[in-house]
């Protein structure tokens, strides 16, 4: 058994002073069979401790239904036969550019629920999933011989509430089932942050990417005696889709890095390996001083221009960081690890086509006055066809799709009109109406993860044709996570939006990059594994096939594109 501690204003490690140097790498951004190869990164570039959070919809897709909940504890045993503490960030709020903030939303779909506070709901649901979690967690302690030192409660709350009761709520659960390592908070160098986030008797830590004197400065303003902890150094930033890639100089990021060391800081990393958002679970956000902006959705990719790219390969910024901290190990670090081989260049010819209007036909329709949202539906993320008719005769009207968060395809009377959003959510012409079909296939992107506006629901809350409403719909869903029922004896030619479909033969799986050349919007399937979205506006352009999602013989690749069939990928040996 061991003991982690905090003790005169530092941290004790089985009774010695010891310095938390931590890297962030998600287990569920990372295939399993690669863990050992990202963790043994971190552990060269000279860290101690491996940081990770657990997003709660991934571990119940659906209310009372379990998944993958062996993927956190094999993890933490993988961190410690690598010689790596660990640090667990449970939430049940994360962030992290993951969907919805990790929060399920079958959850937040619910009418009137109020998410992160004291409502009687919500808490009922954490407290099922902590009762779930917590215990796994609790397995893993240094104090019960595992590698587990510290847990976070809930995750930058000062950046969102003040509900104190609340987070003595989660603090005193977390502790009750088993948990006796350091808890801690985490929120930025603020005033509101410093004062809303954080609960007496509950270590404090503060998240900031530059001028670390002054944020410790802040910080020690609010916490006289509290280790100095930047629990997320974020040496690098997220893509959005539309937007220019984000990096950051690794010269610069390095001295920031050394200048927190050198004030006696311990430090996390965010991201030292980002990974991939792999299939839907990519987060969104609403830029602007109150994020209440324009959705501006996340890219497939991680790679955060962390210092363990996307492959899992070191980068420029990787081997400045590794200079600093071989300053504070004791002993020379670990060889770097090498990375696998890449498949060689080769073209993946497409020979199937389904036209995705004819599987969503082939969905039971559900009818309601006015339209569902996809928590309504069932539907997690994917696509929906809502169906109505504009009453007639009558003149001319603009056609309005109200409360559109994500991407409309209008069509009538089997023509497609237009292509709308939320920034424009108006036909750029008046439809006249005689008793007209009216269909939009509403896409879903991601789900906001950080603001006011976390939790809030996806698809169409209203059809306008002029001042008044439409109602009487249908609507078809069709949910993307699991393509395995298609029903592709139905396949035929379209000029539309289709799935299509092709197998390459491999003597040996490898890592690869997929690009769609000829792509416009939409989502790739490995084997019958979701892999994620593309899209041809940018950044990014070509998604990370990781090796064990590839099989020696025989592999099939699925593409559904929203505007019109695709006839073949290609793999790349490199990201861009």
């Amino acid at each position: 058994m061991g003991t982690f501690e905090v003790n005169g204003g530092g941290f004790v490690r089985d009774g010695r002073e010891h310095r938390v140097l931590s890297g962030a790498l998600h287990y569920f951004r990372v295939r399993p069979q690669q863990w050992r190869h990202r963790l043994g990164m971190l552990r060269a570039m000279g860290l101690n401790t491996v940081e990770t959070y657990v997003p709660w919809n991934l571990h119940e897709p659906k209310p009372g239904e379990f998944a993958l909940l062996n993927d956190l504890p094999a993890f933490l045993e993988a961190a410690a036969q690598g010689g790596l503490d660990a640090i667990v960030r449970p939430g049940p709020y994360i962030c992290a550019e993951w969907d919805n903030g990790g929060l399920p939303s079958w959850l937040t779909g619910q009418p009137g629920i109020r998410i992160r506070c004291l409502d009687e709901r919500y808490l009922s649901a954490v407290d099922s999933w902590f009762d779930q979690l917590i215990p796994l967690v609790a397995e893993h302690q240094v104090t019960r011989g595992g590698n587990v030192i510290m847990v976070q409660v809930e995750n930058e709350y000062g950046s969102y509430g003040s509900d104190q009761a609340y987070l003595r709520h989660l603090a005193d659960g977390l502790t009750r089932r088993g948990i006796d390592v350091p808890l801690f908070t985490s929120d930025g160098p603020e005033d509101f942050m410093l004062t809303g986030g954080t609960i007496p008797g509950v270590l404090a830590t503060v998240n900031f990417g530059s001028e670390p004197e002054q944020a410790f400065k802040t910080f020690r303003g609010y916490r006289e005696s509290d280790p100095l902890f930047c629990m997320e150094f974020w040496c690098g930033w997220f893509d959005h889709w539309g937007n220019e890639h984000v990096t950051r100089d690794p010269a610069d990021a390095a001295d920031t890095l050394k200048r927190m060391l050198d004030a006696g800081a311990s430090v996390n990393i965010y991201m030292a390996h980002g990974g991939t958002n792999f299939g839907l679970w990519a987060g969104a956000n609403r830029p602007g001083a109150d994020h209440l902006g324009v959705l501006k959705a996340d890219v497939t990719s991680y790679d955060y221009d962390a210092p363990i790219d996307e492959r899992g390969g070191p980068t420029e910024k990787y081997w400045k960081f590794r200079e600093v901290l071989q300053t504070y190990a004791a002993q020379p670090l670990p060889d770097v690890p090498e990375l696998p081989p890449l498949l060689p260049e080769q073209t993946v010819t497409l020979t199937e086509t389904l036209p995705l209007l004819t599987v969503l036909q082939q969905v039971p329709a559900t009818a309601s006055g006015m339209p569902l949202s996809f928590e309504d539906l069932g539907v997690h993320h994917g696509v929906v066809l809502y169906r109505t008719a504009v009453p007639g005769p009558r003149a001319s009207y603009p056609l309005t799709a109200d409360g559109l968060d994500g991407i409309a395809h209008v069509f009538s009377d089997g023509h497609k009109l237009a292509t709308l959003d939320e920034t424009a959510p108006t036909l750029p012409f008046d439809v006249p109406a005689q008793e007209r079909e009216v269909s939009l296939l509403v896409e879903s992107m991601g789900r906001v993860n950080y603001g006011p506006l976390t939790g809030e629901s996806k698809g169409l809350k209203g059809l306008r044709h002029g001042q008044q409403f439409v109602h009487g719909f249908t609507a078809h869903p069709l949910a993307l996570e699991d393509i395995s029922a298609l029903p592709w004896e139905l396949a035929a030619e379209t000029e539309g939006a289709a799935f299509s479909r092709g197998t390459i033969e491999l003597t040996e799986p490898r890592d690869t990059f997929v690009e769609i050349p000829h792509g416009t919007k939409g989502y790739v399937w490995v084997n019958g594994f979701a892999l994620g979205r593309y899209w041809n506006i940018g950044p990014q352009q070509r998604l990370y096939l990781p090796w064990p999602l590839l099989c020696q013989g025989r592999n099939e690749i699925v593409v559904l594109d929203l505007t019109h069939p695709v006839r073949d990928l290609a793999f790349k040996r490199e990201a861009q």
